[in-house]
């Protein structure tokens, strides 16, 4: 399929859209009425930092909702305010963020179904409004909708879009793309459609794997079995491995990206030689802004003395885990949470490991004074964090009084 080709032929039709529907200042008010925080205003213009009583909050100075999701969220908002009775889907969650999806829920947006690891597409009918994701969405699920006949509203972020040029540039050269992410990731998914030939890599340690094949040979169906899940359909390591690309889902740790775009460059180097390396190897900066200015405030945040770290946002979310992941290599006490739920009591807070698994941790909070580093991944509201703030501030309190 050429996949450019439907793309442009897409963007052309009446059926899609990706810009508002002149309804902007309207939702502005409403987004700011609803994710928008005083409190966290209020940190910002002090720099940052917050002292009530013996508790003590150092927040980064990037955080939260970014430019792309911002945009996808006021989008999905105008969308049902300019299509105020038609029926409307998402085809998977807007952002990463469990208020924000169940609050488009209430606004009756009805979110497509996974039936035995596939996407249920059944129940949409011609005319229906169907909303992709800021994540993006795979090129047979764009065509599956435009030959339905719905109504296309693609929120899709422009830095996902970048990584998509990118790919179809390796495709073009006939070089294989090797995407640094998780191949069950919804933006990964999406990029590969894009691909020609394609080998998903998680990180540096699989990356590694791949150079030493490169440049030493190995067992075939090892590799084939290692990758099984992550690479083109005829994948041949033998043959698909001499030219290749760098992409990425945009957030992953920008430093592993860099990472493993400098191995392979090398790889490439050492194999073919300096004055071929161009025909064998191709590199785009396809890092987004927001998770690098996250991550590298980050690093400025671990760097206070902190007795604690709260890495709020959505479990699923790949640039909040990567937050949690400084936190953890800094040696810092750190919760992953997404809701203030999460923080049973001043004694219990329930939180997500790196692993992915779900634990209760007892006498999380100090009861003498604390220094607490906040940060939040790039789907998480101001509100969500101002409540988790509150709450801790009020269950220090409560240590205080016993």
């Amino acid at each position: 399929m050429d996949t450019k080709a439907f793309k442009r032929s897409l963007h052309h039709s009446e059926n899609y859209h990706r810009k508002g529907f002149g309804h902007q200042a309207e939702v502005a008010n409403q987004l700011e009425s609803e994710y928008q925080s005083d409190l966290i205003q209020q940190i910002r213009d002090n720099n940052y930092t917050l002292t009530r009583g013996n508790v003590t909050i150092h927040l980064a100075q990037s955080f939260g909702f970014c430019w792309g999701v911002e945009r996808a969220v006021a989008m999905a908002y105008e969308t049902r305010k300019h299509f105020p009775t038609e029926k409307i889907w998402i085809t998977n969650e807007i952002i990463h963020n469990p208020s924000v999806n169940q609050r488009l829920r209430e606004m009756e947006v009805e979110f497509i179904q996974v039936q035995n690891g596939n996407k249920d597409f059944s129940v949409v009918e011609s005319g229906d409004v169907v909303i992709l994701p800021a994540f993006g969405a795979s090129v047979q699920e764009m065509q599956l909708l435009n030959d339905k006949g719905c109504t296309i509203v693609d929120t899709t972020c422009p830095w996902v879009s970048k990584v998509w040029n990118t790919v179809e540039k390796h495709k073009k050269r006939e070089c294989t793309s090797i995407i640094h992410g998780k191949y069950k990731h919804e933006e990964t998914v999406a990029t590969s459609s894009f691909a020609g030939k394609y080998l998903i890599v998680l990180n540096l340690q699989e990356a590694e794997y791949v150079t030493n094949y490169i440049l030493h040979g190995g067992d075939r169906e090892e590799f084939l079995t290692k990758f099984s899940k992550a690479c083109s359909t005829g994948f041949d390591p033998d043959r698909d491995l001499e030219r290749v690309g760098i992409a990425n889902q945009t957030t992953m740790l920008k430093s592993e990206t860099e990472q493993i775009g400098k191995l392979f460059e090398r790889t490439m180097m050492q194999k073919y030689g300096p004055a071929n390396l161009n025909d064998h190897f191709q590199s785009f900066n396809t890092i987004c802004d927001a998770t690098q200015e996250r991550q590298d405030a980050m690093f400025e945040l671990v760097d206070k003395d902190l007795d604690l770290m709260l890495v709020i946002g959505g479990f699923n979310s790949s640039n909040t885990s990567h937050l949690q992941e400084i936190a953890e290599e800094y040696k810092i006490p750190s919760y992953h949470i997404d809701c203030v739920e999460r923080i049973k009591s001043a004694t219990h807070i329930e939180h997500r490991q790196l692993d992915g698994s779900l634990t209760m941790t007892e006498n999380w909070l100090p009861d003498s004074k604390v220094i607490v580093g906040v940060t939040s991944g790039a789907s998480t509201p101001d509100k969500v964090v101002e409540d988790i703030i509150e709450q801790l501030f009020a269950f220090k309190a409560t240590i205080a009084v016993v």
